[in-house]
């Protein structure tokens, strides 16, 4: 295991966590006196697990049919594209 890449992809997924809806989602269920908290741990960690799962496995398909840097310049050009359309939404 490569712990560089390691280190790397935990940070971008953490910070892109932060704040955003399912991290609020979490919250909102763990608010709720009634509910155990390991319980939405549990249930929130797993939907991270999968969801994590089928970007990897997509990406595993996609690299077989479009070389690394060509799969950059998409990321890139799709990263650029959210922030536009997000800055128009505001």
């Amino acid at each position: 295991m490569d712990l560089k890449i390691l280190i790397t992809v935990f940070t971008a997924v953490f910070i892109a966590e932060l704040g955003d809806k399912t991290q609020l989602a979490t919250l909102l269920f763990a608010a709720d006196k009634e509910v155990s908290k390991l319980t939405v741990f549990v249930g929130a960690s797993l939907a991270l697990i999968v969801a994590s799962a089928i970007g990897v496995m997509a990406g595993s398909v996609i690299s077989l049919y479009i070389s690394e840097k060509h799969l950059h310049y998409l990321a890139g050009i799709g990263f650029i594209g959210i922030g536009i359309w997000t800055l128009m939404k505001a």
